[in-house]
């Protein structure tokens, strides 16, 4: 009957622990571009990228997920494995100053390449086998520059086992994969497209990504990767695949995650704008679903604004 007493027999609750923080990061300096479909998300240059980190921990989110747009792209990707690259750079800033920060860095192409694609086009089409040496370069470059988690996103098969010889290779056998190992052909995705300046130039990723009718398949693309020695696992997007964290949980023992995207965060900032519903409540009842089902962690555009209302 009383708020002392629900909390009390709570069987799930979120913490601002429980989250990490996508970033996307720019050149230049002083750069705070405002993501139109996002509302409260910006691309940031490094200098505003360390001053986004020094809010997120003052109210306890623990780390973010960086995703860098190069000033030049080009159909190698080459930026995405340029040791003084923006992802490379801005990962060395925040260990410099805050070397205590989980810095998560996404591992793809599509942010790098001119045809927005997330791999090498071989006759138009993404080749799995040529992409692979691209991500295994690019994952090492982020373990020099002192990423503690790298997090393949790209859907290529033996990604894992790729990288993770490239980084035993170079000498980094303690940093940790964590893997989108089920990553679905998501509608959710498009307002992401627009922060990372990623759509496309023709096609789409069906070849790679998961069909969204699949769960069996999900759990083999998982099994696959632990086999391939990832660390930790992700389930993407998280709403409309509650089941598979669900899933997930119940079949491996490795840690996992979900990621609550683009789509998912700005259907509610919309709708919330209109005044249709209560913004704080849907976004908790939100996040707790995917606690519930299953996902120790959970990657959220809403992570600064949550641990904030946590802690009011």
């Amino acid at each position: 009957m009383t708020p002392a007493l629900r909390d009390f027999v709570r069987e799930h609750r979120l913490h601002p622990g429980d989250m990490i923080a996508p970033l996307f990061v720019v050149e230049g300096e002083e750069v705070r571009n405002p993501i139109g479909s996002m509302p409260g998300q910006a691309q940031l240059s490094v200098d505003n990228l360390l001053r986004e980190v020094s809010d997120l921990r003052a109210v306890g989110v623990p780390g973010v997920l960086l995703f860098g747009i190069p000033a030049v792209k080009d159909a190698e990707a080459t930026g995405a494995w340029d040791e003084s690259g923006i992802v490379q750079r801005a990962v060395t800033a925040i260990k410099e100053r805050y070397p205590d920060f989980l810095v998560v860095t996404d591992v793809c192409a599509c942010e790098y390449t001119d045809h927005g694609h997330c791999g090498i086009l071989v006759d138009g089409e993404v080749d799995n086998d040529a992409t692979l040496p691209l991500l295994a370069k690019t994952a090492a470059s982020h373990a020099r520059a002192g990423a503690d988690i790298v997090a393949p996103s790209d859907m290529m098969d033996g990604r894992v086992r790729m990288i993770r010889e490239a980084l035993d290779g170079d000498g980094f056998t303690s940093t940790p994969i964590l893997s989108y190992a089920a990553k679905y052909a998501s509608a959710f995705y498009g307002p992401f497209r627009e922060a990372a300046e990623s759509t496309p130039a023709f096609g789409d990723r069906r070849s790679h990504q998961m069909d969204p009718g699949n769960i069996r398949e999900a759990l083999r693309e998982i099994e696959i990767d632990v086999l391939e020695g990832a660390d930790m696992i992700m389930v993407k997007p998280a709403l409309p695949y509650l089941d598979v964290i669900r899933a997930a949980s119940e079949r491996f023992e490795l840690p996992l995650s979900a990621y609550n995207v683009s789509g998912e965060y700005a259907m509610v900032k919309a709708a919330a704008e209109r005044g249709w519903i209560d913004e704080q409540r849907v976004t908790m009842e939100a996040l707790l679903s995917m606690k519930r089902a299953g996902a120790e962690r959970i990657f959220t555009y809403h992570a600064k604004e949550v641990a904030t209302w946590l802690q009011s």
